[in-house]
């Protein structure tokens, strides 16, 4: 029994809209024989839904919601089964329910039969084809019908079961899609074969993303650098609202002196500050060198937008001096477009091979301050180039003083793919690799700002 395709929605959840991924496949509308419990929930339209969770025999289950009435129970099994669940069911759908089933038919029914691995049959006529005006309308439709989540799955697999990825070289699909970092990389991608009239388009999709993350990230980005460059800057005779009462108070506790109480009272003790910690004040001079290395093969794209908005960040501080350096097999260093992330984005071309070695060779020649620079290498970690001369290029680095981050990416998803070990080998030098979300980026920064132990998600170097 197939469903409408690892993005359908659920029809037994709110809004009718939530997708069914990772393959879970239904057992059928009829469900367990043992006993459940049932809580109940509203749909769009107000009705009750119900839930079902399994018990074991014989234990007390909880009061059960007013049960959902056969004939709403047959059309949710329905726009969970797609078409081919219509004789099973018989119901058949009428008004939004025949526009939703229709735009996921087009998607997981008769156009997937065209790619490797559809699950639609060959005999099937619904799919998108390859007509733009078509398509247009699909991706209109898909907008009014689900939210906005849904929607970017919907088009990520629109692009890859049907190869639609050249359609978006057309000004009027762009206008059409919803824009986010998965459809930056695909454009990213295209980039060096859109036609001149979607190049414009194509930049104001990209800006919009791009602004979003800003909105995002940029703020917490520079409070929690600002405080970390503050910290890691010292000094022994500080102003009394600059002190660090923390550290002073550590740093003196060799000079207890214990006190007789009074009237009675418990005896106490003082510290006596022979020596006070502050923090150093803020100055407009450079504290810390930053560069960031990042790989632009294909499977990076994410991690490249992302990381174009924090160089962006980065370099509007003036505590920061930050380099960007992209590479595939080529190296090229697009600090002077750091002032605008669009242009940096556009200057990047994803796929191609990998040369860490030499892009590390770069950026070793570029460093001047080793104590006071931080290395950020952003890539899978499959090399291409001198393997061994890579390990010891990080190594000598490390022993010069250079802070080195290794992210395996930096993005949202889960899990990357990377070669386990170069890992391995970059964690037996004190550089864990792991990937890190945008959200745990300033944090990771802080910490290599301020020579504190990375906060590595898991714990555990992953390997």
């Amino acid at each position: 029994m197939t469903t409408h395709g690892p993005c359908a929605p659920d029809p037994c959840a709110p809004d009718g809209g939530v997708p069914v991924c990772g393959g879970t496949e239904p057992t059928g509308p009829t469900g367990s024989t043992e006993p459940t419990d049932r809580t109940g929930s509203t749909d769009a339209t107000g009705e009750t839904m119900e839930r079902t969770t399994a018990h074991a025999p014989g234990t007390a289950a909880r009061p059960t919601a007013p049960q959902v009435p056969d004939a709403e129970r047959l059309r949710r099994w329905r726009m969970v089964l797609g078409a081919d669940g219509a004789d099973s069911t018989g119901r058949a759908l009428t008004g939004q329910d025949a526009a939703m089933d229709g735009a996921l038919e087009a998607l997981y029914g008769g156009g997937a039969a065209k790619k490797p691995g559809g699950r639609g049959t060959g005999g099937r006529s619904a799919g998108l084809g390859a007509s733009a005006p078509s398509v247009a309308r699909w991706l209109g439709d898909i907008r009014t019908y689900f939210p906005s989540s849904v929607v970017q799955v919907m088009q990520r697999d629109a692009i890859d079961r049907l190869g639609l990825a050249n359609l978006l070289l057309e000004p009027e699909m762009l206008e059409a899609v919803e824009a986010d970092v998965h459809l930056v990389g695909t454009l990213l991608s295209l980039n060096k074969a859109m036609p001149e009239t979607t190049k414009e388009t194509a930049r104001a999709v990209v800006r919009r993303v791009v602004e979003d993350l800003e909105k995002r990230l940029a703020s917490r980005t520079r409070a929690t650098l600002t405080g970390a460059l503050d910290r890691s800057a010292r000094t022994g005779r500080p102003r009394h609202r600059d002190i660090d009462w923390n550290r002073t108070v550590r740093a003196n506790l060799k000079n207890y002196l214990p006190l007789p109480g009074e009237g009675g009272a418990p005896p106490g003790g003082t510290i006596v500050p022979e020596r006070l910690v502050g923090y150093g004040r803020a100055s407009r001079s450079t504290k810390k060198d930053v560069v960031l290395c990042i790989d632009q093969s294909g499977s990076m794209a994410a991690s490249v937008v992302h990381a174009s908005v924090f160089g962006a960040v980065l370099a509007s501080m003036r505590t920061l001096s930050t380099r960007l350096v992209v590479f595939d097999t080529a190296v090229v260093d697009l600090t002077d477009r750091l002032d605008d992330p669009v242009d940096v984005l556009f200057g990047i071309q994803l796929g191609g091979g990998t040369d860490i070695n030499r892009a590390l060779a770069y950026c070793q020649s570029r460093i001047s301050r080793p104590a006071d620079t931080v290395v950020v290498l952003i890539s899978d970690l499959y090399e291409g180039g001198i393997r061994d001369e890579m390990i010891k290029r990080v190594a000598a680095m490390k022993t010069s003083g250079v802070q080195f981050v290794t992210l395996l990416a930096l993005s949202d998803e889960g899990a990357p793919a990377y070669d386990h070990e170069h890992a391995a080998a970059l964690g037996a030098l004190g550089v864990p690799a792991f990937a890190c979300t945008p959200d745990l980026f300033p944090d990771v920064m802080a910490a290599a700002i301020e020579k504190r132990p990375l906060p590595v998600p898991d714990e555990e170097v992953q390997r």
